[in-house]
């Protein structure tokens, strides 16, 4: 399953996630939007490069002209965020670029937005170990908002929550594991959103980097939720 496409943006913004079973990245350039998204479960360490480069190579762009780098800060799986955080840490290094975290879940819930018009989403990732990383967002303006906390919550618990007062749409790979989380509200579920997409990132990338959000890549740090996790810092940073 692989996919390239382009659509309308501004702004020099390198996205990368690698935080799922998905691999993809996309950039920002020029009022466009180029990305390249493939499902590829264990393949990230070997694709996310060669994916990088064609993109750079397809804009004639380099790391250095870039503004930022953005990347799929987590929830996911732990290997997969510090895949995703390494590669971000060694491109923006390199460069001395700032960095901008963005949250799988909630670009999930951008893409519901942007293909689907909705109003308030549900998002939530298969953690395995019988725990789903959840959020709630809602549209404001276009842009997918979080409603609450991000969560990592057992789905009996999930089960036992009711939102009434809406209808919602839901995205991710919780859905699947877990059917009987459709029971909480009026869900919809959106089967053709399973994985963050690093082209979803990018309405979110670019009003991170209008509100100041970016940051020096030694202040950023992947999201795991879990609190058993643990995360070594840069070298000297610890």
């Amino acid at each position: 399953m692989n996919s390239m496409s382009e659509k309308t943006m501004s702004e020099k913004i390198l996205i990368i996630d690698t935080s799922t079973e998905a691999c993809s990245v996309a950039l920002l350039h020029n009022d466009n939007v180029i990305s390249s998204f493939d499902v590829t479960p264990r393949s990230h360490t070997k694709m996310v490069l060669p994916m990088v480069d064609t993109l750079l190579k397809q804009a004639q762009l380099k790391v250095n002209d870039l503004d930022a780098i953005a990347w799929g800060r987590g929830p996911g799986s732990f290997t997969g965020v510090r895949i995703g955080t390494g590669i971000m840490q060694g491109l923006a290094l390199g460069a001395e670029k700032p960095v901008i975290a963005l949250s799988t879940l909630a670009t999930m819930a951008q893409e519901a937005i942007d293909k689907h018009q909705a109003e308030y989403v549900m998002a939530g990732i298969d953690a395995r170990m019988g725990e789903v990383y959840w959020g709630i967002y809602r549209n404001e303006n276009g842009l997918a908002t979080l409603v609450g906390e991000e969560q990592v919550l057992n789905p009996e618990v999930l089960t036992q929550l009711t939102y009434p007062e809406h209808s919602f749409v839901a995205v991710g790979t919780a859905w699947q594991a877990y059917p009987e989380l459709v029971k909480m509200a009026k869900i919809t579920v959106l089967e053709s959103v399973l994985y963050p997409n690093a082209e979803a990132m990018a309405p979110l990338a670019k009003q991170a980097w209008k509100s100041h959000q970016a940051v020096d890549v030694e202040e950023a740090a992947p999201v795991y939720l879990r609190d058993t996790v643990t995360w070594k810092k840069l070298p000297g940073r610890e």
